[in-house]
């Protein structure tokens, strides 16, 4: 759900610059405190995945797109805050490199994906985990709510730049993603499920 240049207004461009570079910022000395040099290598394996994944993407409505996401699956092994900043760097250099998402769209971006999507969905995994919900299913349901969050924003953001009728392109952006979010869903249970299988101890929710 990259929002591209041209459907954010300067002041939603601003406020979301400015929320995201905030948390953004905080993640990374929160991230600082918990990364393990032993685990960079794997980090950016994982952000590589995150990177071509999410290159994968069609259009809806008003020139944004749906893709696969990866935040969950971040969050669920290197907990949100780490999440936060691979989730940050793979969707700057998208914008940078690929045109995937506009630079003036770059902080809703953020907000959406590396921090929205990726901090509530860490809370409904840990949310189920309190309630002894089965970890494959915390992590189905967590990964399409980070989905439908993410794309709730990026029509809201986009509604509120002028661009499109709030009702038009919510209804478009939450049904497709309503899809793609059950395609999410399985696809990281089914990734975590083998990360586990090949470094035990790396889970970073026990």
């Amino acid at each position: 759900m990259h929002i591209p240049d041209g459907f954010v207004d300067a002041k939603t461009a601003i406020t979301t610059y400015t929320i995201s570079t905030a948390f953004v910022t905080y993640s990374m000395s929160r991230a600082k405190k918990t990364m393990q040099d032993k685990n960079i290598p794997f980090m950016a394996s994982m952000a590589s995945f995150v990177f071509v994944a999410q290159m994968i993407n069609f259009p809806i409505i008003g020139g944004t797109s749906g893709h696969l996401l990866g935040s969950v699956l971040l969050s669920y092994v290197f907990g949100p805050w780490v999440s936060a900043v691979i989730m940050t760097v793979v969707i700057s250099m998208q914008a940078i490199l690929f045109g995937d998402g506009g630079l003036t769209a770059l902080g809703a971006n953020v907000l959406n994906m590396a921090i929205a999507a990726n901090f509530i969905g860490y809370f409904v995994i840990i949310l189920f985990k309190n309630f002894r919900v089965n970890n494959t299913l915390s992590l189905v349901i967590a990964s399409w709510v980070s989905v439908m969050i993410s794309a709730l924003m990026a029509a809201i953001e986009i509604s509120l730049s002028g661009v499109v009728d709030f009702k038009i392109i919510a209804t478009s952006m939450l049904f497709w993603h309503a899809f793609i979010g059950i395609g999410e869903g399985l696809l990281t249970a089914f990734i975590a499920s083998a990360i586990l299988k090949a470094r035990p101890n790396c889970r970073e929710v026990t």
